[in-house]
């Protein structure tokens, strides 16, 4: 059974960072601007408490629910009507970026052709989007590559400083959220829905598709964000888009099950109902020997981790370096490199 929301007055003792006085206490905080208006010191809000008083480290702060000062004033504006987060305090309307439904009546859905084959890429986690976007724009300069973000780690979209720094680099050409999911550039109802907009209205040559920062995780085989690949590997081969998995790699998670190949990594591979390609660094014998048993194309790809360690862009996980956890960084440099020389 869920536990009840933990919702508490507070009050914005600073906006830039932001933090909140609850109870007596000054916290750290986030705000969904997007969603809930401009924070500014002194206004009344409440806040959600539940990761911070759990003092968990991928959600350590509180999240404003609502600003009680300015936040009632806003919405209401545009003629959207199709609704993100429905049934909950936080539905909004969007306009989705899907095709439509008249444009299926001239077209056999699932026909060659119906959608323009756009390479994809499936992402473990937030993690690997930098050096798998780095990388492709190094082996293909130009190529249009995107981000499709899904569920599996933190829903907003304006929640990533990473995909904010590569739109600013021009190494990502768009940003879709795909429900739940949400916040992004382009909104989507459905996975599907997203890829196939990606390879045709949008004109994306690759995709990159995978959860947003912060994955979640229960310890349990199946109860964690990286089953997200498993469903986002389903969706780009039932488009019958080129579909690629960057597997969970490290050389140094102090995690047995994460160590070498990831057990996420693995259950994905085990319960995928098609063949799909995965690419790993060179010179890694005990991965390919990892990944022998599984009925998955293998790709052994050269990467430069001291060109992306002088790219200036994301190069930490969970606290640990490029330096610190090479491999981790490696797999998504892989990953990245043999999406574009599938899509050029």
């Amino acid at each position: 059974m869920a536990g009840r929301l933990k919702l508490r007055r507070g009050l914005v003792v600073s906006a830039q960072p932001l933090e909140v006085e609850v109870e007596g206490e000054r916290r750290r905080a986030w705000a969904d601007e997007a969603l809930l208006g401009e924070m500014r010191e002194g206004d009344e809000v409440v806040v959600n408490t539940s990761a911070l008083d759990l003092s968990l480290g991928s959600g350590g702060f509180d999240v404003v629910h609502v600003n009680l000062t300015r936040g009632l004033e806003g919405g209401g504006d545009g003629d959207a009507h199709v609704m993100k987060l429905n049934y909950t305090s936080l539905q909004h309307p969007v306009h989705p970026v899907e095709r439509p439904n008249s444009w299926f009546e001239t077209h056999d859905i699932g026909a060659k052709g119906t959608t323009r084959l756009a390479s994809v890429a499936v992402l473990p986690l937030h993690g690997h989007l930098a050096p798998a976007a780095w990388a492709a724009a190094q082996a293909a300069p130009g190529l249009r590559v995107g981000y499709v973000q899904t569920g599996g780690g933190a829903l907003p979209g304006s929640f990533s400083r990473d995909v904010k720094l590569l739109r600013q680099r021009k190494l990502l050409a768009g940003h879709v959220t795909t429900a739940p999911s949400h916040g992004g550039e382009h909104e989507s109802l459905s996975t599907v829905g997203a890829l196939d907009a990606a390879a045709t209205d949008l004109d994306w040559d690759a995709i990159l598709i995978g959860p947003g920062p912060g994955i979640i995780g229960s310890d349990t085989a199946f109860g964690h964000g990286g089953m997200t690949a498993l469903d986002n590997a389903h969706a780009a081969l039932s488009l019958n888009l080129p579909t690629l998995i960057s597997p969970r790699l490290s050389s140094s998670d102090p995690r047995p099950r994460h160590q070498g190949l990831s057990h996420h990594t693995r259950t994905v591979l085990q319960l995928l109902l098609a063949q799909v390609t995965v690419a790993i660094p060179e010179e890694e014998p005990e991965i390919a020997a990892a990944l022998e048993p599984f009925d998955h194309h293998l790709e052994q790809v050269p990467v430069d981790l001291k060109g992306y360690a002088a790219a200036n862009l994301p190069a930490s996980t969970m606290g640990r370096s490029l330096q610190d956890d090479p491999l981790f960084f490696a797999a998504a440099l892989a990953s990245g490199t043999h999406l574009a020389r599938v899509a050029r």
